[in-house]
């Protein structure tokens, strides 16, 4: 691991060094049929802090993404000859570069704003990954299935043996294995709660004129949350009941993903 961080803080310092690339390649695993929710939201994230940046990117789909990936997590980007993984490096790295979203804000709303990415990082995340991973019934029917869909037999059982207790390992670590149900839907509540506290009345986060990195990431997480099917829909039925953030998911879907809010 720190040689991974190592290579990321290498690639964004020579990377501001170096003309802007463009397109840049977004790589994440397929989406019809591998996919995962958390794995999703981050990927949508980063799409949508692309988008608000203005630059151009092309997704490319691989089946072993995370394999490719310096860090082993999705989605990672390829600027030229850099290679620069997950959401919050990625975002520093385009602000090396001269892309950045909250550049104006002041140091005590930059706080802010780095506070309330904890919160959907240590939240919104832990609770995604112990739904697809932990809770049995989504584990059986659509975890283990889709994440080992583009492998061959015995690899696609193997692959998600190692996968699970990856995963599960981590929440034992943080705190999250040993939960309930009922007390991660609590979790998920609270961190809406203070969501929804911190947007009412304004159109973004920080404002009304323009979105930043936590628009993009809040975005990418909500929205999948509320798009994706699973057997217990407890976890959207949360989101569903905070109409406020609801609302900020359509705004931006509607702004940069080209689509309208009746759809």
């Amino acid at each position: 691991m720190p040689d991974v961080l190592l290579s990321d803080t290498i690639a964004m310092e020579l990377g501001a060094q170096e003309p802007w690339p463009q397109p840049i390649k977004l790589y994440q695993p397929y989406e019809v049929e591998q996919i995962l929710l958390p794995d999703n939201a981050n990927c949508l994230a980063v799409q949508a802090y692309l988008k608000m940046c203005g630059l151009e990117f092309q997704i490319e789909p691989r089946s072993n993404a995370e394999y490719m990936s310096p860090s082993g997590r999705v989605p990672f980007i390829q600027c030229g000859a850099f290679l620069v993984s997950e959401f919050d490096p990625i975002v520093s790295f385009i602000s090396s570069k001269g892309s950045s979203l909250s550049g104006e804000l002041g140091a005590t709303d930059k706080a802010d704003m780095r506070a309330y990415i904890s919160l959907v990082n240590n939240v919104l995340v832990n609770a995604e990954q112990y739904v697809c991973w932990v809770d049995h019934a989504t584990l059986i029917s659509v975890t283990k299935p889709r994440h080992g869909s583009v492998y061959p037999w015995p690899l696609n059982h193997l692959l998600n043996w190692q996968k699970q207790n990856q995963i599960t390992k981590k929440l034992n670590v943080l705190g999250w294995y040993n939960k309930s149900l009922d007390e991660v839907f609590g979790e998920v509540k609270n961190c809406c709660t203070a969501l929804a506290e911190r947007l009412e009345g304004k159109t973004y986060f920080f404002g009304d004129d323009s979105p930043n990195e936590l628009d993009a990431l809040a975005f990418g997480h909500i929205f999948t949350i509320l798009t994706t099917p699973l057997p217990n829909n407890s976890l959207a039925n949360i989101v569903k009941s905070y109409p406020t953030l609801v609302n900020l998911c359509k705004r931006i879907e509607a702004r940069y993903f080209q689509r309208t809010e009746d759809d």
